[in-house]
């Protein structure tokens, strides 16, 4: 404490992205119920009392360490939100105080790691309100095959994952991604410049304790001058799946009658996209060596109909194995009602669950975003013909094995 007291930030960060994020979160209520989880000395729980909502929110600041909330408490008195702010000490992994549906908002930048960052998105769902927002911040790796000598400061403090197994963690905690957000090395410099100032100011060490503490802090500081190019800070911008987001939809693995002659898959395709072009792709996918059983859904309409499909058969990267997801279909009444969202995130955790390591998708970025795929450049995956670079997706589902990189290779049946 004596190391942090004082200093502005107690992670990476600046005022600058959390407005970023603010902005990421979509509408909220005029004057949003707002928790700040681990808030160190308050600079987001000071931004979103001044500025969430259309007047700012109201903001309960948890923290352990008395000295950040007397910090925080005398900056809301000076920027006049001593009725905005209420400072809280409180563990941010044991909140069984607060009632479910208790926040409209909830804000973690930076403290996820106190409780890891599966434990996180699990335990503060259910503080969310119905259309409520989750902001969290994770320490990743951002190269696939980390130094030994980073790896030997981490491993034993924090297991750092990267970005492809965090966004598969969201999906399966039944999160969609509103936004993701790689924070810049300024935000670390506003976190460790002040924390190096103290750093080379301190007293020399009263104790083994205290000479420990600032033997780390010295470590943290030179690790990040060294590998700083092997691990960061990503934000993620989360919000529950909801029925309308394909929560309530009832899915399963594709089943003989939904492909007998004139089969409700195939007029599910026909009916979405006006010609039988992407019904007669399925069938012939069916019928080439590209097919995998198991990985074509369903979703079901209240009647027991075929509301959506999706499908994933087998595809090439440079000769290594991955999946395409194609083709998508909803029928046209049951569109914008999860139901496709439904089936497609059931089917990306059949494949997971089996084992597979890559999904592509050519589709609109908005829409597949929302289960984590991001543009399949990233990782040097692209397509066969000309196509937009945001549209090319890809979705890592197992990062223990190398993402292959190169040109896809499609089966017979797409003709590409």
């Amino acid at each position: 404490m004596e190391l942090h007291r004082g200093l502005p930030r107690q992670s990476p960060g600046s005022e600058a992205t959390t407005r970023h994020l603010l902005s990421l979160c979509g509408p909220l209520p005029e004057r949003p119920r707002a928790l700040d989880l681990g808030c160190g000395p308050g600079p987001s729980a000071l931004l979103l009392a001044a500025e969430a909502g259309d007047h700012g929110a109201d903001v309960t600041a948890v923290d352990l360490q008395d000295g950040f909330l007397d910090e925080l408490r005398t900056a809301a008195a000076a920027r006049g939100l001593t009725d905005r702010v209420r400072a809280v000490k409180a563990d941010v992994g044991d909140l069984s105080d607060r009632p479910d549906g208790s926040f409209d908002l909830v804000w973690a930048e930076g403290s996820a790691y106190n409780i890891g960052f599966a434990a996180a998105l699990a335990r503060w769902k259910r503080l969310l309100a119905p259309g409520g927002t989750l902001v969290l911040s994770e320490c990743e790796w951002t190269v696939d095959e980390p130094s030994a000598g980073v790896r030997a400061f981490w491993d034993p403090h924090y297991a750092l994952r990267s970005t492809a197994r965090n966004l598969a963690a969201i999906q399966a905690a039944g999160y969609q991604v509103l936004g993701v957000h790689r924070q810049p090395d300024s935000d670390w410099a506003a976190y460790y410049g002040p924390l190096d100032e103290r750093v080379a100011g301190a007293p020399e060490p009263a104790g083994p304790e205290a000479a420990a503490a600032l033997g780390f802090v010295r470590e943290e500081i030179a690790v990040r001058e060294r590998y700083g190019h092997e691990y960061g800070y990503t934000a993620y911008v989360l919000r529950p799946v909801t029925a309308g987001d394909g929560g309530g939809w009832p899915v399963r693995p594709e089943a003989d009658g939904d492909a007998a002659a004139g089969h409700a898959v195939h007029a599910v395709h026909t009916a979405a996209f006006g010609t039988p072009a992407e019904a007669d792709l399925v069938d012939a996918l069916r019928a080439d060596g590209s097919w995998l059983p198991g990985l074509s859904y369903v979703a079901e309409g209240p009647d027991g109909s075929v509301a959506a499909h999706a499908l994933l058969t087998r595809c090439e990267v440079d000769g290594a194995p991955a999946l395409a997801l194609a083709p998508v279909a909803a029928a046209p009444a049951l569109q914008r009602s999860g139901a496709g969202s439904a089936v497609v995130r059931a089917l990306l955790a059949a494949a997971a669950e089996r084992g597979e390591h890559l999904v592509l998708v050519l589709g609109h970025p908005e829409y597949y975003a929302r289960f984590g795929f991001v543009p399949a450049s990233r990782f040097g995956i692209r397509a066969p013909f000309e196509v937009p670079d945001e549209a090319m997706m890809a979705l890592v589902l197992d990062d223990s094995v190398p993402v292959p990189t190169g040109t896809i290779k499609y089966p017979a049946p797409f003709g590409v």
